[in-house]
């Protein structure tokens, strides 16, 4: 057995190592390690808990819409009350723009350059794919930045900017839309459509939202056409990474995009089908995390975040977040599955949860999202109200549950005698990066990486990239 550490990542937001041991060439057993501490919860702790919604966005700088959602969210229960129809269309359309963009950006600028790299340089393929996907210098990366850049305007028109935006409230929105805008709106949208259906997909969005057979992807994977998603399926079949990265099978999703009372993308857990989602039976286990505390797992509204950096059995500032103590996925594939969406179950039900059909559910999600998003644009109502006021109560609890581009955020908040009482944070990488628990059970990530295989002449394996790569971490959100 070898034993090496992989780490710092590039193209990784926030500091991670990797541990893995090595027998017969595969990846036997790995420890995956936060191992910066930042300490937002702490922070908190004293505020006015309307400052929640100036801190908790600072935690990220590439998804910092989903922390104040889900920030607003938990001081909109605590005030007991009900978002203005306005609000919550420009809130969904906001988060909307931040996943999608998050989505482009992990896969264009993240993910696929690991295959324009030396080790793939004798492969029929890596001239066409260096060219298009090439670190910084790929055709691919061109052409997406400007339309990214156009893209994110939308974000200047209903949150004033991005990140860190404070037009994000309990009861709405600060910035109404008027009339004329809705067009301006609508122009953006169409840009980003443009560049999907002419770059990333090669048909109409709608074509991609219609497949529902394995069938029906093959056919699009063979068919005569350039399209950026078809070079990934040529990749992914050529490199059989359906095979590769498989973890728990069991998904969660809180539900994404509320929309009078119900969520556009479902809430539940996938284990074998879809099942409903019991918030109580969350736990954060702490048993191998640098941090103080007895290792009983508690319920993030009791939480406590204390950091301890020479805990007996630590090797991450990461919790082990567990759902009724089962391990849990969560993502874009988790919300997808979870939404009956009926190619993405037949892919999960056929190979799994692996870097294939990770890769593809971000992708299949877009083409979802931006027809949603026009809809939303178009249901604005100018001069109705776009944010409701309410005084904050002087104790009360809230509970914020969202869907960031990575996966299931949850914000838990107490309020005593008009201040933070106990704030903590559950991200989506703190569930699929997690340490060990008390029973020993491996994270997402630390179990998708056994099996792993090493190329000849690896010293970083490139099987091991793109695993991590494929559950799009955002390191510092896990450390919060």
């Amino acid at each position: 057995m070898t034993r090496r550490i992989m780490g710092p990542f590039n193209r990784v937001e926030g500091d991670l190592e990797v541990k893995i041991d090595i027998d017969d060439g595969r990846v036997s057993d790995a420890r995956v390690t936060s191992p910066l501490y930042r300490g937002f919860e702490q922070m908190l702790v004293g505020k006015d808990p309307r400052d929640a919604l100036v801190y908790a966005p600072r935690i990220c700088g590439i998804c910092s819409v989903s922390q104040s959602v889900a920030a607003a969210t938990a001081l909109r229960q605590a005030q007991g009350i009900t978002i203005a129809p306005n609000g919550e269309r420009v809130t969904n359309l906001v988060l909307a723009c931040e996943n999608l963009v998050d989505h482009l950006t992990h896969f264009y600028l993240f993910f696929m350059p690991d295959f324009a790299r030396e080790i793939y340089a004798k492969q029929a393929w890596f001239s066409k794919t260096e060219q298009r996907f090439k670190a910084a210098k790929g055709s691919a990366t061109k052409q997406l930045l400007p339309v990214r850049a156009q893209f994110l305007h939308l974000m200047g028109i209903l949150a004033g900017k991005w990140p860190h935006s404070l037009a994000l409230q309990p009861g709405g929105t600060t910035r109404a839309v008027e009339a004329g805008e809705k067009s301006r709106l609508l122009s953006l949208l169409f840009v980003m459509r443009d560049f999907l259906e002419n770059q990333l997909f090669g048909v109409p969005l709608e074509q991609i939202t219609e497949m529902t057979a394995i069938a029906q992807l093959n056919n699009y994977a063979g068919a005569p056409l350039t399209a950026d998603l078809r070079h990934f399926l040529m990749l992914a079949d050529e490199l059989q990474l359906q095979q590769l990265g498989r973890a728990t099978d069991r998904f969660m999703s809180y539900g994404a995009y509320q929309t009078a009372g119900h969520h556009q993308f479902k809430q539940g857990v996938w284990q074998g089908g879809v099942h409903p989602l019991n918030s109580a039976v969350i736990q954060e286990d702490i048993s191998h995390s640098w941090l103080d505390g007895d290792d009983a797992a508690l319920h993030p509204s009791v939480g406590i975040t204390q950091p301890a950096a020479d805990s007996e059995g630590g090797y991450s500032w990461c919790k082990a977040p567990r759902l009724d103590g089962k391990v849990v996925e969560v993502g874009a594939l988790a919300r997808q599955l979870i939404d009956g969406q009926a190619l993405i179950q037949n892919l999960v039900q056929e190979s799994g949860g692996n870097v294939r059909n990770r890769v593809l559910a971000r992708l299949y999600e877009v083409a979802r999202l931006l027809p949603m998003m026009e809809q939303w644009v178009k249901a604005l109502e100018p001069g109705e109200p776009f944010c409701i006021e309410a005084a904050m109560p002087k104790n009360a609890e809230g509970i914020g549950m969202v869907e960031a581009a990575r996966g299931s955020l949850g914000h838990w908040l107490s309020i005593r005698n008009g201040r933070i009482h106990n704030y903590q944070i559950v991200a989506p990488t703190t569930w699929n990066f997690s340490p060990r628990d008390a029973a020993r059970q491996r994270g997402a990530l630390e179990q998708a990486l056994i099996g792993a295989p090493l190329r000849a002449g690896e010293t970083d394996p490139i099987a091991v990239q793109h695993i991590v790569r494929s559950f799009d971490p955002c390191m510092v959100c896990t450390v919060h």
